[in-house]
């Protein structure tokens, strides 16, 4: 069926893609193959690094360890780890044992923790040394059966307790390299139980398949145009995170990429790591564009080897775009995606020229993605171009449902279309703009406000580094706008002065009627703004 995007698709990018029904783990041994000398992963931090042949070699051998062990097919292995090379050995590990990787933020304290090993239940824990201390906390109460400990450096051993512990490097000599063999049907069993919801209620568990990982990876390296065993990729989005998992480490590794791992974002370090490592290619959230580009260093790095960027988790503001481009000459465009979606399903074309590039826009639907905006009140109605309601969206990477919940399952996934939540609008080309969340909606004197609408104007402002605006409870105005700002090093600003600022650019009824100066603001795993916890944080306020 014609779609208006199909007019703007990049050059050389398909319509549609037949990909191949081979389980994830597949990418990893075909990269292996071709390239087994190239460089898969590298520690921006120790410098260690593993070519395919090695990676794949030790992937097979963690996946017999499993075996040997008494981990069966579908088993859930929980990854507690940062972003370094172990991370990678697990994972594609897990998945040759037939098992399903379910990862744990680093940052992750004891509550999380307990509730995600429980509710996935499951049996086989690969933990940092570092994270110990969390895990011990709740090791009673979960049904972890064996716990795989690394120091993140193999020259180092880490400190076992006692129990059912082992060193997960010291482990992989003592089996072998030959990949276990265990049927999977990529279209039905699972891959990833990856946990979603943290910012807007309990957490779910999205049930992906292989054929939903696989086919997300290719489309995403199918619309930035990888080229085999060239790009070198920043992974510094956590790779616990679905975003980084499929952006920055299953697509390069289809695409024989070489992947430079850094545990957290650290703007000299990740300007550092561009520069010395040649980064073609870096995905990441607003956040981190926002402070590369406010750091008063960056005109003294070399970023040209930047050739494509994306941002995702959250709206990227055009000021910080235009700047972000402006110094590293590469494109930087926003897309879209959710967990649900493996994740990504839009992005604007990663066109050099910016002439097909429409900025505030999530872009086009990726390969093989329907998408349309369906009424608020009953979903069941499509709306014309320019219209806002919610994105609905059906394709090859959709979740089968959410882990042992149907009824919640049955609220978002109808007749094959995944009900997003995100209220967006389609202009007549084809180009989707998310205005906002359903949840962040603030009612103001009966007006639908977004927070993003105004977020964008602040961000216009030079002495702005972050914001974040929310809804504050209010007895005659139902609520309120409020604006957190994070100010750059050595700037000076007032509240009324942004509030004039505000006046000059946006309708009366939109500009916030307070501005809270901080330090920092609470950021999300992914590092997005956590709006919530900011929400939160006024209606505690409000009602002592």
């Amino acid at each position: 069926m014609e779609r208006p995007w199909y007019r703007f698709y990049p050059e050389g990018v398909p319509r549609s893609i037949a990909y191949p029904e081979i389980p994830l783990h597949a990418l990893l041994e075909r990269s292996a193959s071709t390239y087994p000398e190239r460089v898969a992963v590298v520690s921006g931090e120790s410098g260690y690094r593993l070519t395919y042949r090695e990676l794949d070699s030790l992937a097979s051998r963690f996946a017999n360890a499993l075996v040997s062990m008494g981990a069966t097919k579908g088993d859930r292995v929980a990854l507690f780890l940062p972003n370094i090379p172990q991370f990678l050995i697990a994972y594609y590990g897990t998945l040759k044992a037939g098992c399903v990787v379910t990862t744990i933020n680093p940052l992750a304290r004891e509550g999380t923790l307990l509730f995600q090993l429980n509710d996935s239940e499951a049996e086989t824990l690969v933990i940092h040394e570092s994270l110990l201390p969390v895990f011990l906390k709740v090791a009673s109460s979960t049904s972890i059966k064996r716990i795989f400990v690394t120091s993140g450096d193999t020259s180092k051993p880490p400190q076992l307790p006692q129990g059912s512990f082992y060193d997960f490097d010291a482990i992989l000599s003592k089996h072998s390299q030959e990949p276990p063999k265990v049927e999977i049907n990529p279209k039905s069993d699972l891959a990833c139980l990856q946990y979603t919801g943290g910012t807007t209620g309990t957490p779910k568990g999205a049930m992906l398949t292989h054929f939903n990982m696989v086919s997300n990876a290719i489309a995403f390296s199918s619309w930035i145009k990888c080229r085999p065993a060239e790009e070198v990729f920043l992974t510094v989005l956590p790779l616990s995170h679905i975003f980084g998992m499929t952006t920055s480490m299953n697509a390069p590794i289809y695409a024989a990429g070489t992947i430079v791992l850094l545990q957290r974002f650290d703007v000299k370090k990740t300007l550092d790591t561009i520069q010395n490592y040649g980064v073609t290619v870096f995905c990441g959230v607003p956040t981190m564009y926002a402070l590369i580009v406010a750091s008063p260093d960056v005109q003294s790095y070399n970023l040209r080897s930047v050739r494509c960027c994306i941002s995702g988790g959250s709206p990227l503001p055009p000021e910080v775009q235009k700047k972000f481009i402006q110094l590293t000459g590469g494109v930087l465009v926003e897309g879209y995606g959710l967990t649900e979606c493996s994740p990504g399903t839009h992005t604007n074309p990663v066109d050099p020229t910016m002439k097909t590039v429409k900025i505030g826009s999530i872009g086009l639907p990726w390969p093989d993605v329907d998408a349309r905006i369906v009424d608020l009140e009953t979903g069941s109605k499509t709306l014309p171009p320019g219209e806002v309601g919610e994105l609905v969206i059906k394709g090859p990477q959709v979740m089968l449902g959410y882990w042992r919940r149907p009824e919640e399952t049955k609220e978002v996934l109808k007749d094959g279309w995944l009900y997003t939540g995100d209220v967006a609008k389609m202009d007549e080309d084809g180009y989707f703009y998310i205005v906002d969340r359903k949840k962040d909606l603030i009612k103001y004197k009966g007006y639908s406000i977004y927070p993003r609408e105004i977020e964008d104007v602040i961000y216009e402002h030079p002495a702005v580094k972050l914001c974040a605006v929310v809804g504050k409870p209010d007895p005659i105005a139902g609520e309120v706008p409020k604006a957190f700002v994070v100010l750059k090093d050595g700037a000076q600003l007032t509240a009324d002065e942004l509030i004039s600022f505000l006046k000059e650019r946006l309708e009366p009824h939109k500009v916030v009627k307070e501005v809270e100066f901080r330090k920092e603001l609470p950021l999300t795993s992914a590092g997005k703004v956590h709006r919530r916890l900011l929400r939160e944080e006024e209606y505690s306020k409000s009602s002592k």
